[in-house]
């Protein structure tokens, strides 16, 4: 009974490897957000709509994630509040994230794209060698 509602939790992630990120593609976020809260996982949601610079991709994500006050609005403070505090603070069930509408204005070009999501592949990755699921979805605009 308990693998039948162990399985029921994780239906729309059933069969996303624990640790990743990839396009939200065929996902809801309401979906995705159910899912985390039944299995008691954090869930992160930044609607990046509005921003245009890296700056403003930054400033969305801390507000929208409430990362604390000192958080560095750059990728390397980024990854730093997404990893070591969050390992010191305790315990952690696991982690979906949803960036949702990532800007493909020319300010916030494909390389700042990459840089963004290869934040969250090694958060995943750093999430992944202490055995905590890290799912990291995205869309762009």
């Amino acid at each position: 009974m308990e693998t039948l509602l162990r399985q029921d939790q994780e239906a729309p992630l059933k069969g996303v490897r624990s640790n990743i990120v990839q396009s939200i593609r065929a996902f809801r976020v309401s979906d995705l957000h159910e899912a985390a809260q039944s299995l008691g996982h954090h869930f992160l949601y930044a609607n990046l709509a509005q921003a245009q610079t890296k700056q403003d991709v930054l400033d969305m994500i801390g507000a929208q994630f409430t990362l604390p006050s000192h958080f560095g609005k750059n990728f390397d403070a980024l990854y730093d509040c997404m990893t070591d505090p969050l390992h010191k603070s305790g315990p952690q069930p696991g982690f979906v994230v949803v960036l949702e509408q990532i800007p493909t204005h020319p300010k916030f070009d494909k390389e700042a794209r990459e840089q963004l999501l290869d934040i969250f592949r090694d958060t995943a990755d750093y999430w992944n060698d202490r055995k905590i699921p890290f799912r990291c979805f995205y869309s762009f605009l």
